[in-house]
């Protein structure tokens, strides 16, 4: 009888550990501990079997804990819509207060993509992306991404286009695209507009289909090519942690 009273007080203590996630996206073992009432050696204890399980990420370089992709998997059970343009939209919200630039999803549409949801940025300064607009799949960092993570016939399909513009350049597509490929993102720097820059990540399904490409973009001179390779992990995690949302 005993045993089954510790079991429990066990998985409650560890459902209020979880629930401390509510309000802040980190947290430290010393800041879990006093928000929880418990002994640091006991929180240690009990982070390190969610850890396990994946309910809980540790970050080696700070030693804080955060949300792990398990919950984004459970989550996807909640949902009843197949359309990633509102099921993903808290997290695109999520990005876009992290890194401060618009965010927006695109999805493939024949020989353009499509940006099927926006979350503007709250700078003054900054690039608006109406939902409904349609692109070519020649340049930018949407495009490589939904290329290059898209299905083989994709390329082959575009490399033989009669309507491919005379004005790029065939072989450099095909090695940015395995750039995308090794690196796992792509980025655009006045490619397709001047003034403006993008950053994009894929967005892969548990099943491992490619579901759609997020998307950071904003003016170039506040979104360098040194700023754009600073946030590609946190654009890659984001995707990543949207992926699991996704059948």
């Amino acid at each position: 009888m005993e045993d089954n009273k510790l079991t429990v007080r066990a998985v409650e203590r560890a459902l209020d550990i979880l629930l401390c996630f509510a309000e802040a996206t980190e947290l430290s073992l010393t800041e879990i501990a006093g928000k929880v009432g418990l002994h640091k050696s006991t929180v240690h204890r009990l982070l390190a079997s969610l850890e396990g399980k994946g309910f809980i990420l540790r970050d080696v370089s700070t030693e804080k804990y955060r949300l792990g992709f398990r919950l984004w998997e459970l989550s996807a059970n909640l949902s009843q819509t197949d359309d990633p343009g509102l099921l993903l939209l808290p997290e695109m919200e999520r990005l876009r207060d992290l890194i401060g630039e618009t965010v927006s999803l695109y999805v493939r549409d024949g020989k353009e993509r499509v940006r099927i949801q926006a979350v503007q940025s709250n700078q003054a300064i900054r690039r608006v992306a109406p939902v409904g607009v349609r692109m070519p799949l020649y340049v930018g960092a949407s495009s490589k991404v939904l290329v290059a993570f898209g299905e083989p016939a994709v390329v082959s399909d575009m490399l033989l286009d009669p309507d491919w513009p005379a004005s790029l350049d065939r072989d450099l597509f095909v090695q940015q695209l395995q750039e995308t490929k090794r690196l796992g993102y792509a980025t655009s720097v006045e490619e397709r507009e001047p003034g403006a820059a993008a950053v994009s990540a894929p967005i892969v399904n548990r099943a491992g289909r490619l579901i759609a490409a997020l998307a950071v973009s904003g003016p170039s001179n506040r979104l360098t090519l040194e700023t754009m390779q600073e946030q590609a992990p946190l654009i890659m995690e984001a995707a990543k942690r949207m992926g699991t949302m996704m059948k």
